[in-house]
């Protein structure tokens, strides 16, 4: 990972970062109109929605992995940017002010083309018949009997997100399992949810829905004993695995 630093010429709509290795971010009206697309889109600030230097703002500078599309993780970093910039009344802030050349430090970021090796090592993949495989705990992604993520599950998962994005042949597996209390019908259900919450919040991060196979296995192939609190846990979980991968791809970073 590196660290980003931002430079914004108001003058031209500038925007440069060393990862993106851009030279011209200006917009004038002979250039073609930028549209926005993407879960990230409706949180993004009105001046970067409403304009056009807006939205050159945010395709040229914040779509890193350059798919078009503008994921909530973009439209913070866009926000937070344009923030500094603008100052407090963005409302009032002039594109084409001549005099004004500011320094923003932005958050780190993964250079187009590449991932985190070091936080796909430390998802600690196994290698199975199908692939490289990684599980998640109920209590990582879940509370309990419920399919809502908590608030810190999209964390977890963004740096594989980063991978999917930079790898974009690779296929997922996303399976669903719980323990063996209450009833078939609803461990086959709460384990079908879950596994397609973990595919929507993948999807929110501008991953291809159409690269996963999705399912829901209720109480079936558990890991450890339903007998005890400690094996229950264990058997409350979802398993994503990257198809055809070799779990040693990620053993070093």
């Amino acid at each position: 990972m590196m660290k980003s630093f931002v430079l914004a010429a108001a003058l031209a709509g500038t925007l440069a970062t060393p990862a993106l290795a851009q030279d011209r971010w200006d917009w004038s009206p002979g250039d073609r109109p930028y549209r926005l697309v993407g879960a990230g889109v409706q949180g993004l600030y009105p001046e970067l929605r409403g304009t056009p230097r807006g939205r050159a703002f945010v395709m040229r500078n914040f779509d890193r992995n350059r798919d078009g599309r503008i994921s909530p993780r973009e439209a913070a970093d866009a926000n937070e940017a344009f923030a500094q910039i603008a100052g407090p009344r963005r409302d009032r802030f002039d594109w084409a002010a001549r005099d004004r050349t500011v320094v923003v430090e932005t958050r780190e970021v993964v250079p187009v083309g590449q991932w985190d090796r070091r936080a796909m090592h430390d998802y600690g993949f196994r290698q199975t018949p199908r692939g490289a495989t990684l599980t998640l705990s109920e209590d990582v992604l879940f509370a309990t009997d419920s399919d809502v993520l908590r608030p810190g599950a999209i964390d977890k998962l963004r740096p594989l997100a980063g991978y999917l994005r930079s790898n974009p042949g690779v296929r997922v597996a996303i399976d669903g399992y719980t323990d063996s209390r209450g009833t078939n019908a609803h461990n086959q259900d709460l384990s079908e949810r879950r596994a397609a919450s973990v595919r929507a919040a993948f999807d929110a991060m501008d991953v291809t829905r159409a690269r996963f196979s999705v399912a829901g296995h209720g109480e079936a192939n558990p890991v450890a004993t339903n007998a005890t609190a400690a094996g229950m846990r264990q058997n409350r979980r979802v398993e994503v695995t990257l198809l055809g991968r070799r779990a040693t791809e990620f053993a070093r970073y």
